[in-house]
């Protein structure tokens, strides 16, 4: 019987193990069968760096057959911990990293889904910018701790340059400090700001829509479940699709492939989740040209 590790930086909440089902629901799909076939081995960081490194670890020790991580710090750190058994990215950002780097040596033992694909940072500043009026200032909030975060930043200025707009950035060195970052972009004139990806803003979404409501700031994050928590507006991926997709590659390389041999792949579906509570409260008026394109929340 084979071990699958599962790493994860966020925590164990509903709708993460929702995601881990969806993964053993497509792992059946592929014809294997848990407790026949494999096993889970699941180690949850409840959004510790130091929590990570030693989750990491313990699926070595434990002689996992192939590590399945969930956010960039999970991946980053299963990478660093071992160069020989399979690692496969559910979520998470390969741009720039050696993921995703053509140079990268013929024996890397990474693979999996990249959350970041080229362009998608235009669009979440093009949405924020058409919702708000013209001149709104508008800002990125970005996880210092996360080493997806200034790939996303970077991206994120280029399509600030190409849009002819100006954004700030601003750096979330550890949760306690929302209030007062949030505070700080407020007292700056910022009407709005888009969420970097990381597993932190996910575990803590509902406390982040609560407090950019608190400070009258519009939010665009990455995934539905934000919007559903309260942030104006989602726009990616399903994440669904991830943990299925990720599946498939463990069930590749259970099979006999190599993770250097199977490319690192992009989302090409993607979704605009619009909270209309949320816009209200904000006394935001959504052009008809958004609603006529997103999925509302709550659903009438």
């Amino acid at each position: 019987m084979k071990l699958i590790g599962i790493l994860e930086m966020a925590a164990p909440d509903g709708d993460r193990l929702a995601y881990w089902q969806v993964f053993v629901d497509a792992l059946g799909a592929c014809g294997l069968v848990k407790n026949r076939d494999y096993a889970l081995c699941l180690c949850w960081a409840n959004g510790s760096k130091d929590r990570l490194a030693r989750a990491a670890q313990e699926l070595i020790a434990d002689s996992v057959d192939v590590i399945v991580t969930a956010g960039t710090p999970a991946a980053a750190a299963a990478m660093q911990a071992t160069s020989d058994i399979p690692i496969v990215m559910a979520t998470g950002v390969s741009l720039g990293t050696n993921l995703s780097n053509p140079d990268a040596p013929a024996s890397c033992n990474a693979t999996g889904i990249s959350d970041l694909p080229r362009g998608i940072s235009k669009l979440r500043l093009s949405l924020l910018r058409e919702a708000l009026v013209p001149d709104a200032r508008l800002a990125f909030l970005a996880d210092r701790a996360n080493p997806s975060s200034p790939l996303a930043v970077q991206e994120t200025l280029a399509a600030a340059s190409e849009l002819g707009i100006d954004v700030v950035i601003y750096w979330l060195e550890d949760w306690p400090q929302i209030a007062s970052v949030l505070g700080a972009m407020r007292a700056d004139g910022v009407g709005g700001f888009v969420v970097a990806p990381g597993a932190m803003f996910f575990a803590r979404r509902h406390e982040l829509a609560s407090h950019a409501l608190d400070h009258g700031l519009a939010t665009v994050a990455v995934r539905r479940e934000y919007a559903e928590a309260g942030c104006l507006m989602a726009y990616g991926a399903p994440l669904r699709e991830n943990y299925s997709e990720a599946a498939r590659l463990v069930s590749r390389i259970l099979a006999g492939e190599k993770p250097s041999d199977i490319p690192i792949t992009e989302p090409t579906t993607f979704e605009l989740v619009m909270n209309l509570d949320s816009a209200q409260a904000l006394r935001i008026d959504m052009p008809a040209s958004l609603l006529a394109r997103a999925e509302t929340f709550p659903r009438s």
